[in-house]
């Protein structure tokens, strides 16, 4: 009896979970699908539930798509995994006389962000030579894919394996004048009384920068140009501007064994990433992680490390190229997203997670999901809006969710307010 019992409980919990699917299914058939912003669009959905390992609705969820900024849900992940609580600052080696320093990629150094500075106090108290060592890193100045074009703007900066600044200069104007921090490079100011507003600039092939302003404008602005990183001689010339005494460029690294030097907390860079969608901290993340691994930076191998250990299990092999989504050459699936959220909730505290990713009111999400039910992540290119991440429902349940839209032709906001209007039907349903 008591068999049957619970053979008939479990057929009434399974024919509920049918009943349930297909309701969500048939309204998003006929709401949400065909609604002005995304009928046109190339939609796919994946809602999944980690407690009972079951799905709860999937549209089009094995399809690849453009993510945008949710590649950086990747790269969190791959930072989680491989850093540690802290960053990695850099790897020293002292003598009697000299002490070598290797970059490890460390994005914080005399970053504004960050007051806590233990590589800028280790160079400023050292009495001893300063070498500079190659870190041996394999990448580019920028990712693969991305806009030439997009040199002077403030979402682009150069990456490097010692970053200074936040690799860009932040010009602060006023009526008529203006200074920038770092004083490294010339600056013109370029009065223009027919300009509606304040035009930062940069020469595509120098460091010479111009700011263009109404003179009758009073209003005060701050605008980050990215600079021109170059070599390890211009590194050099940074340090010694910022250190106020010579630095060296050791050409042959010296024998011995390096001592690695952390820095900040990790979650206090993972939280700028992900709610302000920080381009430069994502890529730097998957730099800091080759470098703490290999000792040098190729963020190509560190993908294929991540995926080959850790997501070998992906269900479809995505097409990973960089750490900030600012690449049209990634390609992942919603069920991809799927997979790698779920495995970051059963690996890591929820708490953290929700604390790291913005909600609504909040981060990239300040305009939608003022209920805050949702921790996601958003994704914004030209006809790609993206949003991914973690629903409590208001029963209680914690969903993973993935919805990819690409090739929409209405606003990104209307189709964040359709996607809004399916997130909140399931969190108020269930």
């Amino acid at each position: 009896m008591r068999n049957s019992i619970i053979a008939c409980g479990i057929v009434l919990l399974a024919g509920s979970a049918r009943a349930q699917q297909a309701a969500i299914a048939k309204w998003a058939a006929t709401e949400v699908l065909q609604s002005a912003a995304l009928k046109g669009a190339h939609t796919g959905i994946s809602i999944y539930e980690p407690a009972t390992g079951k799905y709860w609705y999937q549209y089009q969820d094995t399809k690849y798509f453009s993510p945008a900024s949710n590649t950086k849900i990747f790269s969190l992940f791959a930072g989680l995994k491989i850093l540690g609580d802290s960053l990695p600052a850099a790897r020293y080696l002292e003598n009697d006389t000299a002490i070598f320093i290797k970059g490890t990629g460390d994005p914080t150094f005399l970053h504004p962000d960050f007051t806590y500075q233990p590589l800028l106090a280790l160079l400023q108290q050292t009495k001893k030579q300063i070498w500079i060592v190659g870190a041996g890193n394999a990448n580019r100045r920028f990712g693969p894919g991305w806009a030439w074009s997009d040199y002077p703007d403030y979402y682009q900066p150069e990456l490097n394996d010692w970053p200074m600044y936040g690799n860009v200069v932040r010009i602060r104007h006023y009526g008529d004048s203006a200074f920038m921090t770092p004083d490294l490079y010339p600056l013109a100011l370029l009065p223009d009384d027919t300009s509606a507003e304040v035009v930062t600039d940069r020469d595509e092939r120098n460091n010479y920068f111009s700011i263009k302003y109404n003179r009758k404008d009073r209003s005060a602005s701050t605008n980050e140009v990215p600079y021109i990183t170059g070599s390890i001689m211009d590194l050099k010339e940074r340090l010694e501007d910022t250190l106020h005494r010579p630095v060296g460029v050791a050409l042959t690294p010296p024998k011995g064994q390096f001592t690695l030097l952390r820095s900040v907390p990790a979650d206090t860079l993972f939280t700028p990433m992900m709610h302000r969608s920080d381009n430069f901290f994502a890529e730097q993340t998957l730099m800091m992680a080759s470098a703490l691994l290999w000792d040098s930076i190729n963020t190509k191998r560190l993908i294929k490390y991540v995926t080959d250990t850790y997501l070998a299990a992906l269900p479809q092999e995505a097409q990973w190229v960089d750490g900030s989504g600012l690449s049209r050459y990634n390609l992942f699936t919603p069920r991809d997203f799927v997979t790698v959220l779920t495995e970051m909730y059963k690996a890591f505290p929820r708490q953290r997670l929700w604390e790291i990713l913005p909600t609504g009111g909040k981060g990239t999400l300040k305009n939608y999901y003022k209920e805050q039910f949702v921790h996601a992540k958003t994704g914004t290119l030209t006809g790609s809006v993206c949003l991914s991440g973690y629903l409590v429902t208001k029963k209680n349940k914690t969903l993973v969710f993935s919805v990819l839209v690409n090739n929409n032709k209405e606003s990104a906001t209307s189709v964040r307010r359709a996607v809004e209007q399916l997130l909140t039907k399931i969190y108020r349903d269930y």
